[in-house]
């Protein structure tokens, strides 16, 4: 029978799921795999195959070494892209979510993966994310979630807070609208408070270096000193990391946003036009955008400003620069030239000096250490001590602090689509019990108390509403419905207000992994026996585009959970991989513009789900992706079709080579499937198979149970055909004989016609063109068969080669 893939793999699908043999057995060890849950865009690409299929290979093995393994799926199904791609299409976001979710769930059931459907989360639904509200509730239990005034991204087509990741140029990601400053009541979570254990622990994981540095450089550690200067008689502080080079400020820079500016350019600046028009502009750009190292720091003068140096009581002007942040140290720096590149390109812009003050060979700038020079009673001495001396000199005008870049986390979105945010505002509160021992803010320019919504009335639920489209004044949806905006005080029992943000939808995946465990649960986010089991995960696979966000989110609530008693573990993911891009068959980026989008329902259709699966296992390093080959997928179908017809070539003879070479490959495929090296694993059995005619059915099963987390519908099929009985899946991972695998090793005379010249080490089989290649190559056979005719090459199996030369 000729194999028909469309027909074995609907058949299987159906009995897969029908017996349920995917779900979790209470046998065996715990291995949590995950990968990253995808977002309900209506279809699944190629790029979700490749996060997907190849990972899904190394559960499957997991599975028949005897593991109990949790391989859970489910939709981040929450967030702006489905309100934006709702409102264009004219469809409620809750319309189209659900039915994105149906369609790509049976595209996932397409691909063949071991997923345990009855794990699967929706982070949409009011039974996950009660316990999203319930998490934020915890850190406001905790006093690490908090209400505040502060300048954020806006992008007034969105009408919603950005973070800086969704800030492209200074441009909405989503619509490329140009995104402003504006500075909203929203709420927060004090991340900071978390930076040192997030930095210290990433010490813990088995993670790749690249995605552990940019957490590392996204939190952003240093450790300096602040150093208090005095600007028309008043102290202004400024954050160093160098105060060695002290003698070599030639000016001051502050951001746009410090409060210094309020008082001093009222009086003293000469260009308060100039000025005020510079923090304006300052305000529409992004953080990212004032930051670039790749654009030209800008400035402007505070002309009739001065600060004194503490050190050396010079006198520099100060200047207004985008590109010192205020949260950031002191929100003031002080500008060494001559000893950082920064300083350096800004003070030959703007015509300022440049002040040498460490010694070095080399020209300026020069960012080292070394030995002080011009710097009063401090030259001569080295940095290291210089900086110590100085601290001490200094007293109370310098104190050591450390700083983090990383900023708190915005969770305020003024959308729809997302989990409201589990607060009432309530005035009678307020007025009651005044602003002592109360949280309260100003919410809709009134005073109100900040009263939790209590646990028992959660989830809030998000209403469906006709209008979800957002408002031009800022504000969300939600704010509109006053069925959902107007309820009862939990504490007082009076008429309050609601909480009309959502949370962002990184708080909804910062915790999705722990729901996987228990997603039924209504009394609490998972069972404590059961987080207990399974967690941490033991492998996380998914894209290197969440190395800084959704990763560092998720460390920073499974560390504030720990602390609440819930979780006790520090870290989520044990071990991170990443998958690689796949690219168009022209070697670009896919996108429909190019014309070069891979479609992977098209593919299943003409090749069948393993093929696909195991060319996308096959076409390069995982973590490096490819080009995708039309070509390439041929000559894995090809494969596949010559594994169908082995189970019609069975030979019952013993051939101790072929036993040899199939303890070989067992080892190989099950050493790349643990290294996730799937192509090297596939190219191994396109290797033994190549090798061979006819095999026992032992062999045959043995090749079948290699081959089955990659093609699991083929394989599940001859086996069956074999007569065997039960799934393929349920059998136990073939396990190799370590003495079958070693290469028999024979040494080799070599031989200048007739004279001994070197010995060669060859494996057992060698074919001959390849031990002449050997022998001629070798530096001690080189010389005498340099430049000389070789007549002929004798090979005598296992003792010698002679080169014969005229």
């Amino acid at each position: 029978m000729k194999y028909d893939s469309g027909r074995i793999e609907k058949k299987w699908q159906k009995k897969w799921s029908e017996e349920k043999i995917y779900e979790i057995s209470d046998k065996g060890e715990k291995f949590y795999h995950l990968v990253m849950f995808p977002y309900p865009s209506g279809d699944l690409h190629i790029g979700h195959w490749y996060n997907f299929a190849p990972s899904d290979v190394y559960a499957r093995k997991k599975k028949m070494e005897g593991y109990k393994v949790l391989s859970p799926i489910g939709f981040d199904a929450f967030g702006l892209p489905a309100e934006n791609a709702a409102i264009k299409r004219g469809i409620h976001p809750e319309t189209w979510t659900y039915e994105n979710i149906e369609r790509m769930r049976e595209q996932i059931v397409s691909m063949g993966p071991m997923y345990d459907w009855s794990k699967e989360v929706i982070t949409c639904d009011s039974n996950y994310y009660k316990w999203t509200q319930w998490i934020f509730l915890e850190l406001l239990k905790a006093g690490l979630a908090y209400r505040k005034k502060t300048p954020a991204n806006f992008c007034p087509s969105c009408n919603t807070v950005l973070a800086n990741e969704q800030v492209v140029e200074g441009r909405c990601e989503r619509c490329d609208s140009e995104v402003v400053q504006k500075d909203i009541e929203q709420w927060l979570f004090n991340i900071r408070k978390y930076a040192e254990e997030l930095l210290f622990s990433l010490k813990d994981v088995d993670w790749p270096e690249k995605t552990k540095l940019m957490q590392e450089n996204w939190i952003g550690k240093s450790e300096g000193v602040e150093v208090e200067f005095t600007v028309e008689g008043k102290p202004l502080k400024v954050f160093t990391t160098r105060p060695d080079t002290l003698f070599g400020a030639t000016y001051l820079v502050v951001s746009p946003e410090h409060p210094f500016l309020n008082d001093i350019k009222k009086t003293k600046v000469k260009n308060l036009d100039e000025l005020e028009k510079y923090v304006m502009q300052a305000r529409k750009k992004s953080e990212r955008e004032r930051t670039s190292e790749e654009k030209d720091k800008t400035g402007v003068k505070l002309e009739g400003v001065f600060a004194v140096n503490p050190l050396s009581g010079e006198e520099i002007p100060v200047f207004v620069g985008d590109y010192v942040l205020l949260h950031y140290g002191t929100g003031a720096i002080m500008a060494v030239p001559a000893h950082d590149k920064r300083d350096y390109s800004f003070a030959k812009k703007y015509g300022l000096p440049v002040k040498r003050v460490i010694r070095s060979e080399s020209g300026l700038p020069y960012e080292g250490e070394g030995e002080l020079v011009s710097s009063g009673k401090f030259t001569g001495i080295n940095s290291d001590k210089a900086r110590e001396e100085i601290i001490k000199h200094l007293k109370e005008k310098a104190k050591k602090k450390v700083n983090y870049r990383i900023r708190d986390w915005l969770v305020s979105r003024q959308r729809y689509w997302g989990a409201p945010i589990p607060i009432v505002y309530c005035k009678h509160c307020f007025q009651k019990e005044g602003k002592e021992g109360i949280d309260y803010t100003v919410f809709e320019g009134e005073e109100h108390a900040i009263v939790p919504v209590e646990e028992k009335d959660l989830p809030v639920a998000l209403p469906y509403v006709e209008d979800f489209t957002p408002s031009k004044k800022g504000k969300s949806p939600l704010s509109r419905s006053d069925e959902f905006l107007i309820t009862i005080c939990p504490r007082c029992g009076k008429e309050a207000r609601r909480e009309t943000d959502t949370l962002d939808t990184f708080v909804c995946s910062s915790w999705y992994y722990l729901r996987y465990t228990d997603p039924h649960n209504d009394k609490a986010f998972a069972d404590k026996k059961k987080i207990k089991e399974w967690l941490p995960v033991d492998i996380y696979i998914g894209g290197a585009e969440h190395t800084v966000l959704h990763l560092l989110y998720s460390r920073f609530i499974t560390k504030v959970l720990r602390d609440a008693g819930h979780l006790s573990f520090s870290e989520p993911f044990l071990k991170l991989r990443h998958q690689g891009m796949i690219l168009g068959p022209n070697g670009q980026k896919m996108s429909k513009s190019k014309g070069n989008v891979v479609d992977p329902d098209k593919e299943v259709k003409k090749h069948g789900a393993d093929a696909v699966r195991m060319y996308l296992c096959f076409m390069g390093p995982y973590d490096q992706g490819g080009s995708w080959n039309p070509r390439g997928i041929l000559g894995v179908k090809r494969f596949l079709e010559r594994v169908w017809k082995m189970k019609e070539n069975i030979e019952e003879e013993e051939n101790e080579d072929l036993e040899k070479k199939l303890h070989q490959t067992i080892k190989k495929v099950t050493e790349d499937i643990d290294n996730l090296r799937f192509n090297t694993a596939i190219s191994a059995m396109m290797t033994f198979l190549n090798k061979v005619q006819y095999l026992k059915k032992e062999q045959i099963k043995t090749l079948l149970l290699l081959l089955a987390p990659f093609a699991p519908h083929l394989t599940e099929e001859i086996w069956e055909d074999l007569g065997l009985k039960g799934s393929i899946h349920n059998e136990k991972w073939p396990t190799y004989n370590l003495s079958k695998t070693k290469e028999e090793k024979t040494t080799l005379i070599v031989q200048v016609s007739g004279k001994v010249r070197d010995k060669i080490e060859i494996n057992a089989g060698t074919p001959e063109a390849k031990i002449k290649k050997l022998a001629k190559e070798s530096e001690k056979v080189k010389k005498w068969i340099a430049g000389k005719k070789i007549k002929k090459v004798i090979i005598i199996k296992n003792k010698l080669v002679n080169i014969v030369i005229e």
